[in-house]
């Protein structure tokens, strides 16, 4: 059964330290990062990409810097949060669940609506999210990993 393992990071680059040490752990495709766009708080929040946030240089490089990680970043906007940055398979998640929020897109899969809520509020602050999809055995090996890269509030649900 696949459970979700989620932490809060100060910063992206220990975020990306924490997925490139996922990645060479054997977490593939299941880690995701995602966090506000601080650069683009003016950005529309229709939940669409006119105006792309992806045609800003900074994002450019962030996204560059996500998908280096094989991550599949990607750029939009979310109600309540604004425009974020988003890599992995949380992308799709946020990207589905628009009218939701990040909070409705966590409850997707599996993580308690009051947790969900308290994640998307400390991605509101500049916190940057990390999670892992993992196989029960292995969730222990992920959240060692994020705490070791500097993430707090790990949890696995």
């Amino acid at each position: 059964m696949l459970k979700t393992v989620i932490g809060l990071f100060d910063s992206r680059d220990q975020a990306e330290r924490a997925a490139s040490e996922l990645r060479g752990s054997g977490f593939k495709d299941e880690v995701s990062i995602l966090e506000a766009d601080k650069n683009n708080k003016n950005q529309n929040t229709r939940g669409d990409n006119s105006g792309s946030i992806t045609s800003g240089v900074t994002t450019g490089g962030v996204l560059g810097g996500l998908a280096g990680l094989g991550l599949g970043a990607g750029a939009l906007a979310i109600p309540g949060i604004g425009p974020i940055i988003a890599a992995g398979p949380i992308a799709g998640l946020v990207s589905g669940a628009l009218t939701g929020g990040l909070a409705g897109g966590l409850v997707d899969w599996g993580i308690p609506p009051e947790r969900s809520q308290f994640y998307e509020n400390k991605v509101k602050e500049g916190k940057v999210l990390a999670s892992v999809r993992a196989d029960e055995e292995k969730t222990n090996s992920a959240a060692d990993i994020l705490r070791r890269n500097g993430a707090h509030d790990v949890e696995t649900h």
